[in-house]
């Protein structure tokens, strides 16, 4: 059976057995903690936690699935093996609280035996040593004796605590000729026996003495892995010479003019799986970057650039690939088809882009490797590659593995942190001063959001980078207090201007708060003279406050804006909120059209006249992601955030100032917009009685 025939058996047989099919969620999860979708449960957590409702009692799904980065990372074994890849397909049946151990076993069996024709003398099955359950209905349904196995093979769990429970898993034995024994055996991994099916039955919460409690309602979550079924189906002791690889190696061959032999094996390898990967990320809005998962893409995207080197092919790969990608899986998957030309546009600017950095640095790479006496390249050679070159320490490293020679990792290391250090000293100014005081004591800034009158006590002065117990009139300064209204420039947002008195006179200007750590920090000029220990109310500009408030509020109705007319998963990379301003930094491929640009100022503007309310609560995280708050990636949050909500068309975690409702902004007209590097695009809105 092809992979399009065991994709259509698979989701047929389900739907005769009363499951709802759904189509793959994004590769994109809607989880800040993940990079990408590394598992088919991933867009059930909620549901399987207990956290979302279902909508239907049983569904089933295949799921496309990336591990390449962090603790999912199958990245450096792939084309050294038949079995690794960076993107999968995992086929699943859900149960929702409706059927258990029993249906589940009985539709797993009835699948693998009735409908795919598995002979069942060659399947073996295990399961968990406590879960008489399961071992009974094994034998009922197949007349198996389950192999009894520990924690570490037959027991699923989400953490340390919540939802747990045993697994049941079906292993196909591919022959007698292959080496490996029995699943639990020292020799498992030999080859012979692979793991097909994993039936996962969530019936207990742990808590955190490890007590375990029945769950009021009993979930089921399998997994199949499609490529390494049809490899099964296909009677392929390698998963890259099944159908779909063979089609995409035959059109790699046709590209590079080269023949596929046991020598470039790898290489084919490779780029195929790679394809996969980043013909899929990109076609789900993922743009490669040097950050976060755009960065795990680009990464992915060059090594398979790198193979195609090695056999020989200079110029354009992936793009002239995708077609063929589009042949194998377009059926399955439509996107990939309907993100044709955005998808081939991206894959031809990077590989430009390589191309280029791959020229200028292989020069100095040449010229270093004649100098070397221990077949090891410096440290500061390799991040000199990666600071003026582009080249990340991995390629570096795969370049220079060909040719037996190591990289002083913990030089380049070095370099690095030098580097960062140097460039907080040049970027910061005087920042490094207070970030050295470890005893500062922190600012409480709780009253930021409804400033009230206060009195704060003066902790610190700073002038022309040295503590001071006084200062004079005229002198400009840097003050911390005890405790202030002022919204000090965090999260993208600048902070409050305005002054600080003493009784009713003003002893200091503020041109800008700022925060460092958790300590405020006051910028301006002294009016009169001012000493530690002094007792001021901190004032901020009510005025100034108000147009920065509708700016980040209007921040928020344009990513919402540019997610309605370009693509829902544009992703945000960075944001300056000003005074009736905005700058708004974003993923997407391609520069907008005059008539998108209109698109999002008219429909901010209406949102702005509808003048929905804005809602300004706070939460726990669990709860805001239960809310569905967008988060912007790599930020780092507490357990307790702030969810702003505008109507029912944006939702953040954000810490800013906001208005309370959207005809608060007035009116809202989009700028400019243009690229600031590869894949980010930059758009300018004014807002208020800028826009006027």
């Amino acid at each position: 059976m092809t992979y399009n025939e065991i994709r259509k058996a698979f989701l047929d047989y389900f739907e005769s057995r009363g499951h709802k099919i759904v189509p793959s969620a994004s590769l994109i999860p809607n989880d800040p903690t993940l990079l990408f979708t590394v598992a088919g449960m991933v867009p059930w957590k909620g549901i399987l936690q207990g956290t979302e409702p279902a909508f239907a009692p049983r569904v089933a799904d295949i799921q496309k699935c990336i591990r390449a980065g962090g603790k999912h990372n199958d990245l450096e074994d792939v084309g050294f093996d038949g079995r690794h890849h960076t993107f999968f397909e995992m086929m699943g049946n859900w149960s929702f609280g409706d059927y258990f151990k029993e249906g589940a076993i009985e539709m797993s069996w009835e699948l693998l035996t009735k409908v795919f024709g598995l002979d069942p003398n060659r399947i073996v099955v295990t399961t968990h040593y406590s879960d008489d359950e399961a071992i009974k209905i094994w034998k009922k349904v197949a007349g198996k004796d389950a192999i009894l196995l520990g924690d570490k093979d037959n027991w699923w769990s989400a953490g340390e605590t919540g939802p747990c429970g045993p697994c049941t898993e079906m292993h196909y034995d591919m022959g007698e000729h292959l080496p490996g024994g029995m699943p639990g055996s020292a020799d498992e991994d030999g080859g012979r026996w692979v793991e097909i099916w994993n039936d996962v039955f969530m019936q207990y919460d742990r808590d955190a003495n490890g007590n375990l409690t029945p769950l009021p309602k009993q979930n089921v979550d399998t997994g199949a892995g499609l490529e390494r079924f049809a490899s099964i189906m296909q009677g392929k002791t390698d998963n890259y010479d099944t159908d779909l690889f063979v089609n995409l190696k035959r059109a790699v061959s046709d590209i590079t003019g080269v023949a596929e032999t046991a020598e470039n094996v790898a290489s084919f390898k490779v780029i195929t799986d790679h394809l996969r990967s980043v013909g899929f990320a990109i076609a789900d809005g993922v743009i490669p970057s040097n950050t976060d998962r755009g960065y795990v893409i680009r990464r992915i995207l060059r090594r398979a650039m790198r193979h195609g080197q090695i056999l020989g092919h200079r110029g354009a790969l992936l793009s002239k690939l995708y077609p063929a990608l589009i042949t194998e899986m377009g059926d399955a998957y439509p996107e990939l088809a309907r993100e044709q030309a955005r998808v081939i546009e991206i894959l031809q600017n990077e590989e430009n882009s390589f191309a280029d950095m791959l020229q200028n640095g292989m020069k100095l790479l040449e010229n270093e490797i004649p100098k070397l006496n221990n077949n090891m390249l410096p440290g500061d050679i390799a991040f000199k590659l990666f600071d003026t070159y582009g080249f990340p320490l991995d390629l570096t490293q795969m370049i220079l593995r060909d040719r037996n020679i190591d990289v002083d990792v913990a030089g380049f290391e070095k370099s690095m942190a030098q580097q960062k250090e140097r460039s907080r000293a040049d970027t910061r100014g005087t920042r490094i001063f207070w970030e050295s005081q470890t005893d500062l004591a922190d600012t409480d800034d709780s009253a930021k959001y409804a400033p009230i009158d206060m009195e704060s006590r003066v902790l610190s002065i700073l002038r022309n980078g040295e503590f001071v117990e006084s200062a004079d009139a005229g002198d400009e300064v840097e003050v911390a207090l005890d405790k202030t209204t002022f919204y000090g420039t965090q999260g993208g947002q600048v902070g409050d201007s305005g002054e600080l008195k003493i009784g009713e006179d003003t002893v200091m200007n503020i041109t800008e708060a700022a925060r460092v750590d958790n300590v405020v920090i006051h910028k301006g000029t002294l009016v009169a003279r001012l000493n530690v220990g002094d007792i001021v109310k901190p004032i901020i500009n009510t005025a100034v406050r108000q147009q920065t408030a509708r700016a980040h509020t209007a921040t928020h109705l344009l990513q919402a804006a540019l997610r309605s007319v370009l693509n829902e998963d544009v992703e945000q990379r960075g944001s300056k909120v000003s005074p009736d301003s905005v700058r708004f930094d974003f993923r997407f491929g391609r520069a907008m059209t005059a008539d998108e640009k209109q698109a999002v100022e008219d429909l901010v503007n209406k949102w702005i006249a509808m003048d929905m309310p804005v809602e300004h609560d706070e939460m726990s995280m669990e709860d805001a992601i239960k809310k569905g708050a967008m988060a912007l990636f790599g930020e780092k949050y507490g357990d307790t955030v702030k969810v702003i909500t505008a109507g029912d068309v944006s939702c953040e975690l954000c810490g800013g100032t906001h208005v309370y409702h959207t005809g608060e902004i007035l009116k809202a007209k989009v700028n400019k917009e243009k690229s600031i590097s590869s894949g980010i695009r930059r758009i300018t809105m004014s807002v208020g009685t800028l826009a006027e």
